[in-house]
């Protein structure tokens, strides 16, 4: 049983066709551990929520007057799914860290944000002008950053989109960035440093590092061809960019004095070869890497060795999505044990609602005793974004202009230091990422470049 609860296993998906459904295999047996029928969702439509469900945006799927639908599956208790209908499909969704809130884009530049627990629409808003790609959280769930296919790439503010004295204008947008020239196709989030940082990457042919908090263009990495997916190595130094031609990139994610941030050679890249099409997914198993493609393939990479130790066929179709989960997360639980946490989700609003006003419909899951140090129940999203909204308030009367702005950051970081010495109603919206602990930057990636080149092993 102990080995089972450290083990991951891979949840995967396509957006061609329902029939290929959702399938979680075991990746180091190659078994098969699950499938969930008639399931397609669009790039960046599918995510685990607590570890313990999986939501997808369902790309071939509508609601009433040709709207979409997420739907949410429990992952440990063999029943049907919650069926959320929306009022225009959603593409890419994301979640934050503690599962509070669930964000979804649409082909219309529009972006709807929920809370799980009730299901309310608590806000939707006109964000871009083309239609949404890949969207993220900040590490500290305080931004959401959304890629757009005409490459301009926007932050927003929590505290501005969760502030219901604001629901009725527009959303206070950070900063954005208009430097990529074509389609975004990921979003990556990471600490370097005293500072956040994320990458975005293009069908331009290029990934860009930015500053989180100022959108301060910090490098760019060219590459030959478009770059369609992007992931970061757990230990935050190399990224592993997906291309159209089926090569990944590695890069060593050097935060040093840059002369140059728009232009930068491939010093210290190296390239992995196992695919013959585009690369539609990318993601981390601990440190070992895992490709989708558009050849039928996933594979699963010894990235230090540089070969591929397990390649999974897909006849059905190519994979767009790929999420590591714990197996754990599947042991079912018995009707007769008594847990004292319980996970509730709620259907997501088709419509904004007044706050008192439920859904009619919640699922419960009860998570196991042995999780409970890992993964704490603490819903208190609501009441600490109100004393942050109110706080914010009481200092100044105009949240909109750049004073305002300044006086919330410097905020932020007062309540994550509380946050620290147990104040319970300052950890979400806290700027934790802009202060937290440096990522060493020690050359360990020195192991992935050694002097001799290396050949590649068949598969």
């Amino acid at each position: 049983m102990g080995e089972k609860m450290n083990k991951e296993a891979l949840v995967v998906c396509s957006d061609k066709s329902t029939g290929i459904g959702i399938t979680v295999w075991d990746l180091e047996t190659g078994e098969q551990l699950l499938h969930i029928p008639t399931c397609a969702a669009a790039p960046h439509g599918l995510l685990c929520l607590r570890n313990h469900f999986i939501v997808a945006s369902q790309s071939n799927r509508h609601g009433s007057l040709g709207g979409g639908s997420i739907f949410i599956w429990p992952l440990n208790k063999p029943q049907s799914p919650l069926r959320s209908y929306t009022m225009e499909a959603i593409c890419p969704i994301s979640c934050t860290k503690d599962g509070i809130y669930i964000a979804g884009g649409a082909p219309s530049g529009n972006v709807y944000l929920w809370e799980v627990t009730s299901g309310r629409l608590l806000r939707t808003w006109h964000a871009h002008h083309k239609s949404l790609k890949c969207m993220v959280f900040s590490d500290d769930d305080s931004l959401l950053i959304c890629g757009c296919t005409d490459g301009i790439i926007c932050v927003w503010s929590m505290i501005s989109l969760l502030d219901e004295e604001l629901s009725g204008s527009s959303p206070i947008l950070l900063h954005y960035s208009s430097e990529h020239r074509s389609s975004i196709t990921g979003l990556v989030t990471m600490s370097a440093g005293a500072s956040s940082i994320f990458v975005s990457s293009s069908l331009d042919g290029s990934c860009k590092v930015w500053e989180l908090v100022s959108g301060r263009l910090l490098r760019t990495l060219v590459y030959p061809t478009s770059v369609t997916a992007i992931a970061l190595h757990p230990l935050e130094q190399l990224l592993f960019s997906g291309s159209e031609n089926g090569k990944i990139f590695a890069n060593v994610l050097d935060f040093g004095a840059v002369e140059d941030p728009f232009v930068t050679t491939e010093d210290h890249a190296f390239v992995l070869k196992g695919h013959n099409e585009s690369i539609t997914a990318l993601t981390f198993s601990g440190f070992y890497l895992i490709s989708a493609s558009e050849d039928f393939t996933f594979c699963l990479w010894d990235i230090l060795n540089r070969v591929v130790l397990r390649r999974f066929n897909n006849r059905k179709g190519a994979l767009t999505n790929m999420v590591v989960i714990k197996q754990s997360s599947l042991l079912p639980i018995s009707n007769h044990q008594r847990v004292p946490n319980q996970f509730q989700v709620s259907l997501l609003q088709k419509y904004p609602q007044p706050s008192n006003s439920g859904t009619g419909i919640t699922m419960f899951l009860s998570l196991p005793a042995c999780h409970n140090k890992q993964t704490p129940i603490h819903f208190h999203g609501n009441n600490l974004l109100d004393h942050l909204i109110s706080e914010s308030r009481t200092n100044t009367c105009n949240a909109a202009n750049e004073t305002g702005e300044k006086h919330r950051r410097s905020t932020m970081g007062n309540k994550h230091d509380k946050a620290c010495n147990g104040d319970k109603q300052a950890f979400a919206i806290s700027f934790a990422g802009y202060d937290a602990m440096p990522v060493a930057m020690q050359p360990v990636w020195a192991r992935f470049f050694p002097k001799e080149k290396k050949t590649e092993n068949p598969v």
